[in-house]
């Protein structure tokens, strides 16, 4: 569960440290780094949150998430 835990820290960290994406140069597609940088960050965002969430279940000895269920 801690790995989950820091696997969800981990964008909050990277976004609220701002002076390493204030920036325009590196552009990219026209775009400056603040823009893509922060877009990128989306997907990333997504890929750990859908990591944490199948270790919990995992932690919990479930594979799925069963309707119904009681906890």
């Amino acid at each position: 569960m801690a790995i989950a835990a820091v696997l969800l820290a981990i964008p909050i960290v990277a976004l609220l440290w701002v002076p390493s994406y204030a920036k325009a140069d590196p552009e990219l597609f026209g775009f400056p780094f603040f823009f893509w940088y922060q877009f990128l960050w989306v997907f990333i965002c997504s890929a750990l949150t859908w990591t944490a969430y199948k270790l919990t279940l995992s932690a919990r000895g479930k594979t799925t998430h069963e309707a119904g269920e009681e906890r």
